[in-house]
């Protein structure tokens, strides 16, 4: 199974989405194998925002992940990265269609509730990035077999 890393931004802590979210991802069947609340600082954001340091909005992005804590997971499921960056919607809330957690709970491109791994090789470093290997749980959840067919595991 493929991981993934979430980040409840402090819009959704902010905006009490918190359990519409992993409402979301739990019903989709994602299993969610490791989950903390944290502060973030400057220099964990320019290391996981390292492309957008030298863009002019970088401080005021700095700003806006550090105004509360935010809610770290990761996520595992098959073909997990693709899937739940499809459940996120476009970057820009007012661009994402209805019913992805944007579309449906943001109208902006920085206050935008959720991070989502962009790629496989991305997500393994993100995750390595807000993770010690003991806070990540191996585990097979009851209702995997309800949720894959036998050939899909």
């Amino acid at each position: 199974m493929e991981r993934t890393l979430c980040i409840l931004k402090p819009s959704a802590i902010e905006r009490s989405l918190v359990g519409e979210v992993v409402k979301r991802i739990e019903q989709k069947g994602i299993t969610i194998c490791g989950m903390k609340m944290m502060q973030l600082d400057e220099k964990i954001l320019r290391e996981h925002y390292s492309h957008l340091v030298e863009r002019p909005f970088f401080p005021m992005l700095v700003e806006s992940m550090t105004i509360s804590p935010v809610i770290v997971m990761c996520l595992e499921g098959k073909d997990v990265v693709e899937v739940f960056r499809g459940m996120t919607g476009a970057t820009n809330g007012r661009k994402a269609v209805p019913g992805t957690i944007r579309g449906d709970f943001s109208m902006s491109g920085q206050q935008n509730i959720v991070h989502a791994s962009d790629s496989v090789e991305n997500a393994e470093i993100e995750i390595a990035r807000f993770f010690k290997p003991d806070e990540l749980f191996d585990y097979t959840p009851g209702m995997l077999k309800f949720l894959y067919a036998e050939d899909e595991i």
